[in-house]
């Protein structure tokens, strides 16, 4: 469980990442031809239309938690099956651009840094590394892992994560199957959770590609 210091640190990655997921999801519904979204208030950035309360202190306290799922018609969609998986895919594929974006204000503020003690200014140098802005970037690193952490959790395909919706759409289920396997995901989805939350076991090694990506970029 996170401290207080520790939740203002993460706080605003959480909640950054959740809402660009979830209005990526309505914006390409809405691209697609479904208005259902957009009608229900969800084409918009400010989280409160996102947030599912439950979901947001399960992230708090479990580090596991979900955002309001976006709705969409499927009778609205030209080719139901594509479309679907456009829809679920944009969700964690934002979180990786987020992530991206973010990891390159880190650079440009290592490259900042490098260059006030290169070219001596001092001012400047001292202001860089004030608490403030060790703070911000930590509230920046924070949103980094957060972020990576969503692309991949999200793609795994197990329901009723993003991941499960596109690997669906391209195997052509039929809906009762389709459906048998989403009641049957979800638990198991928990269950995994709980014993990688509660154990030493790593079943999901999210961390491991977190760091090899960012490993990447540094």
């Amino acid at each position: 469980m996170f401290n207080f210091t520790d939740i203002l640190y993460v706080l605003p990655g959480i909640i950054l990442g959740l809402t660009v997921h979830e209005f990526c999801h309505a914006f390409a519904a809405y691209k697609l031809g479904d208005s259902t979204a957009k009608d229900q208030g969800r084409l918009t950035f400010n989280p409160l239309k996102h947030i599912d309360p439950i979901g947001f202190l399960f992230i708090i306290i479990a580090r596991f938690g979900w955002a309001k799922p976006v709705q969409f018609n499927p009778a609205n969609l030209k080719h139901f099956r594509r479309d679907k998986a456009i829809i679920a895919a944009c969700g964690p594929l934002s979180n990786f651009v987020l992530a991206v974006v973010l990891i390159y204000m880190i650079k440009g503020y290592q490259a900042l840094i490098i260059h006030s003690y290169v070219s001596e200014n001092w001012d400047l140098f001292e202001l860089l590394n004030t608490e403030i802005f060790h703070g911000f970037i930590l509230v920046i690193f924070n949103a980094i892992f957060i972020n990576l952490g969503l692309f991949i959790f999200n793609l795994i395909p197990l329901p009723p994560l993003d991941g499960s919706h596109i690997v669906f759409s391209g195997l052509n289920l039929k809906p009762e199957t389709e459906y048998r396997l989403m009641k049957i995901g979800t638990p198991a989805l928990f269950i995994i959770i709980i014993i990688q939350n509660w154990t030493d076991i790593t079943i999901l090694p999210i961390g491991h590609a977190i760091n090899a990506i960012i490993g990447l970029f540094f």
